[in-house]
């Protein structure tokens, strides 16, 4: 059926795994406009292959951002439907794309976001943390991580497969009073989910030879317990075999929402002991 599309924006979200995750509305918008805005045509263009759709395909991504804004809203002026897709799920989360929506409303022109897949939103699903209340983070920065901290809620940050050790071993330092979820390949083959102490899920990604997939990390809510001082000063031995009392008043700090200064008095205490 032809449900015909007026003039203006379809933010389309794409599978993010299994290739029949895709809406028939979508589908629908995809055949019908006159061009496709993607990150990246090789990407898309296997999507279109794969359901016999043939439509014009243009660029729209960080490094092209200003320019591709100005294309879209000239061609919108003078009649055109344009579809946005990312490379997988939902256009606009963790990209340039609100900036193209603020202006087509300052314009006054139309647009509209098609309901679809969502890697942030399946993966807090598959999580098994409260969904409650949930702040999504996006890519998982460390400088920045420390304002997270008191969030009273799950916290779901993006990942690649390269980085995940590395910013689980930083996590851990910041958001040692919650526990991880590590949920990988989602909708594909070998989709997982595993949930525990960083510790533990640190060791088990540390066997592994290789770590693939994209992956979505999500923090439970933080726990209310009040940190013992026996629990910091074992925390503050075993950080001082490879950092110094400093480094180590910083960590324990952040870790149990302590002063610096009295953290550096306990691990000077320990470390002169």
């Amino acid at each position: 059926m032809d449900i015909g599309l007026k003039s203006g924006l379809y933010i389309v979200p794409t599978p993010i795994g299994n290739l029949k995750d895709i809406t028939l509305r979508a589908l629908d918008c995809l055949k019908l406009c006159d061009v496709i805005y993607c990150e990246d045509t090789r990407v898309t263009g296997k999507l279109l292959q794969a359901y016999g759709i043939n439509k014009p395909l243009q660029t729209y991504h960080e490094h092209n951002a200003v320019k591709a804004r100005e294309q879209i809203i000239e061609k919108i002026i003078n009649g055109a439907k344009i579809c946005l897709v990312s490379d997988a799920g939902m256009p606009l989360i963790s990209d340039p794309g609100y900036k193209l929506i603020r202006e087509l409303q300052v314009k006054g022109l139309y647009f509209t976001a098609l309901p679809g897949a969502c890697a942030a939103i399946s993966g807090l699903c598959l999580s098994g943390m409260p969904t409650n209340q949930f702040f999504f983070a996006g890519f998982f920065e460390a400088k920045t991580a420390k304002k997270f901290k008191d969030i009273p809620a799950t916290i779901i940050f993006y990942e690649s497969a390269r980085r995940l050790l590395k910013s689980l071993e930083l996590m851990k330092i910041t958001f040692s009073n919650r526990e991880v979820s590590v949920v990988r390949e989602i909708s594909k083959i070998y989709e997982e989910s595993i949930n525990g102490e960083f510790d533990r899920i640190i060791e088990l990604f540390t066997s592994r030879s290789t770590i693939k997939g994209e992956i979505i990390i999500c923090l439970s809510p933080p726990s209310k317990k009040e940190p013992e001082i026996d629990d910091i000063n074992a925390q503050i031995v075993e950080l001082l075999k490879n950092y110094s009392i400093k480094d180590t008043a910083n960590i324990i700090s952040v870790r149990n929402g302590i002063s610096k200064k009295q953290a550096y008095d306990l691990a000077l205490s320990i470390k002169d002991a």
